[in-house]
């Protein structure tokens, strides 16, 4: 990333609440047009990790520039060059689409008004429902007008949270389209989610768990980063497979895919050792399989302790 633009650059961030430490000495340095996705459990930190980047939050401890601007001092400067899509639908439900994308216009005071509500409609697919009420709209077109909001004022930097969360397939992909397209244009992506499917789609991953960041690298090499390796194993009797597999020495990471049991380990012997426990069952055999994302996160999962659950931060 070095010969990038650094959209964001920002050093040991770290919030408390109470004596909770939710975010733990944070780094992150994102350049421009990246999507950048910060992937964990609830409350892991990572809506206060965006909230703190981007100025809605101050932090406790470090430092550091978004969008050229200091995060401490000059967070209301930041707050003006970004889009930020909430994961509720918070919009006003009793004005129409494009009742709404003005009202947005007159918040941010811009020109040409009208043009951009246009284009904006246009953009995103919803001119020829522009007079349909808000609180009338399903779950997808909901998600697109909010997005339309979110970008009516150009920002550099634009944060999701959970943005795909109850919509269809066909919502989610054509979602994503758009989110491609604001990429390619230079506009920098920040997606804190729980949901794989949103994970894959984005440039890069910082796992994050209770507030520590537990590996942050592009998302094709984090597989490989995390070393492990897998058997399918398949069986009639998917039940008594993962009973006889589970808590064997080698196995990480056993986890149910539709027909299909993804057995995981980072001792290739051990877990093969493992996994002639299914042998004699009907139908029982294992294949071998490179683990991708899923499974990597899975274990990553596994090996972290809730700081709220009496564990240290």
């Amino acid at each position: 990333m070095a010969d990038r633009e650094l959209v964001i650059d920002v050093r040991g961030l770290t919030k408390r609440f109470g004596d909770k430490t939710v975010v733990d000495h944070f780094d992150l340095a994102a350049p421009r047009g990246l999507i950048y996705g910060f992937l964990g459990p609830n409350g892991s930190g990572k809506t206060t990790t965006i909230r703190m980047v981007c100025g809605l939050l101050r932090p406790d401890a470090g430092s550091g520039t978004c969008l050229g601007y200091d995060v401490l001092a000059e967070s209301r400067k930041i707050k003006a060059r970004v889009g930020y899509m909430t994961q509720r639908f918070s919009l006003y439900e009793d004005l129409s689409i494009r009742e709404n994308l003005e009202f947005f216009v007159r918040l941010y005071g811009m020109d040409r008004g009208r043009r951009r509500v246009d284009a904006a409609l246009a953009e995103l697919g919803l001119s020829g429902r522009a007079k349909q009420l808000a609180g009338r709209l399903s779950g997808g077109w909901k998600q697109r007008l909010a997005l339309a909001a979110c970008m009516i004022h150009e920002p550099e930097l634009l944060l999701l949270d959970e943005p795909t969360a109850g919509v269809d397939p066909k919502a989610r992909r054509d979602f994503w389209d758009a989110i491609r397209q604001y990429a390619a244009q230079g506009v920098t992506t920040l997606v804190s989610t729980h949901y794989m499917d949103e994970a894959v789609q984005c440039d890069r991953i910082a796992y994050i768990a209770y507030g520590k960041k537990l590996i942050d690298a592009p998302s094709r090499d984090i597989p490989s980063q995390v070393g492990l390796k897998g058997f399918k194993v398949h069986a009639d009797d998917l039940d008594e497979a993962e009973r006889r597999l589970k808590g064997a020495p080698g196995v990480e990471v056993l986890a149910r895919f539709g027909v299909v049991i993804h057995v995981c380990g980072r001792d290739v012997r051990a877990l093969a050792r493992a996994v002639e426990r299914i042998r004699g069952l009907e139908g029982g055999r294992a294949d071998r399989f490179e683990p991708g994302l899923e499974e990597a996160f899975i274990f990553l999962m596994s090996e972290v302790a809730d700081n709220f659950n009496g564990a240290g931060p």
